[in-house]
């Protein structure tokens, strides 16, 4: 008995030791994993979503939270802001929100959540908003988000490609352009770079390929990548895939298949559209990317950056 309330006690001071360890830490947070359309899709009535809650599966974001400066910065406004928000950790010790957003492109699932932020929700006051100068044009000249510029709930923020955005001594943002259907907007990946580790964040490309740099190079120099998932393969979708190009799960594996398997780990998929088997795991298919040495991106998961 007394060996039992020993190990009891152990095992609690390790958890206690722990908490205290990682409670201090700054770390990125996964608040979303699906295609902006989300889950389930609208109009689908097909197998993949006929079960599926409403609630369940928020549309692809991140988090940043520095522990320190207790601020916390989100990667894309996706129409889930509102929620996603309340799973992002938060210090009461701001006059906004959020400290800032990170805008990847005009696509809708990667800025509309900017609407919380206007009179007709949150009444934001100069909250920061980061984005390259197709993106921040757009917001300016095209109504209803000008009104947000207007009114001064928001506040924009001119970013370059590959030029850092220092949020403080430990905290940095690498913005990096890549091709991705820009109509509206430029695309931007980002590279967050904490006090020992880095995150890769692209969530939206068109092909590996067709981008200037060299994707498994740029995965070696980081600690985490969470990158590009949306379709599994080529056929999953009854339509023309040339109009919404994005390398598939199986492109991006058979591209790192002969890598080490500390490369192959760093890789989370994430922004799975609804057809995806891996957004629910379907047949266990999981189970085969992760004896692969890759990973699901799931809500919820935090990565450490020191």
């Amino acid at each position: 008995m007394k060996s039992f309330i020993f190990s009891i006690i152990f095992f609690q001071l390790i958890f206690n030791s722990f908490s205290q360890y990682t409670n201090n830490k700054d770390y990125i947070q996964v608040l979303g994993v699906v295609q902006d359309a989300g889950f389930p899709h609208i109009g689908c009535e097909k197998d993949c979503c006929k079960d599926v809650l409403p609630g369940e599966y928020f549309v692809s974001c991140i988090g940043l939270v520095d522990k320190k400066n207790k601020k916390r910065y989100l990667f894309d406004a996706t129409p889930d802001l509102h929620n996603q928000l309340r799973i992002l950790e938060s210090f009461n010790s701001s006059d906004n929100i959020v400290d800032g957003i990170f805008l990847t492109h005009a696509h809708i699932g990667h800025y509309t959540g900017l609407m919380y932020l206007g009179r007709e929700g949150l009444g934001g006051n100069g909250i920061n908003v980061f984005a390259f100068e197709r993106m921040s044009d757009f917001l300016q000249n095209n109504g209803p988000w000008r009104q947000l510029v207007d009114l001064k709930n928001i506040s924009l923020n001119s970013i370059e490609n590959l030029k850092p955005v220092n949020l403080s001594k430990n905290l940095k943002v690498i913005p990096i352009k890549v091709p991705h259907r820009d109509e509206y907007s430029e695309t931007a990946g980002y590279k967050i770079v904490g006090k020992t580790k880095k995150v890769l964040f692209i969530p939206d490309i068109d092909k590996w390929s067709e981008w200037e740099r060299d994707i498994i190079n740029e995965v070696k120099q980081v600690d985490y990548a969470l990158i590009d998932g949306t379709f599994y393969n080529g056929s999953e979708l009854d339509r023309d895939m040339s109009e919404i190009p994005h390398p598939s799960v199986e492109e991006t594996i058979a591209l790192f298949i002969n890598e080490p398997i500390k490369e192959k780990n760093k890789i989370y998929f994430i922004h799975i559209n609804h057809t995806n088997p891996i957004l629910t795991n379907k047949d266990n298919i999981n189970s085969k990317i992760e004896t692969l040495g890759f990973n699901v991106a799931q809500k919820g998961l935090k990565l450490f950056l020191d």
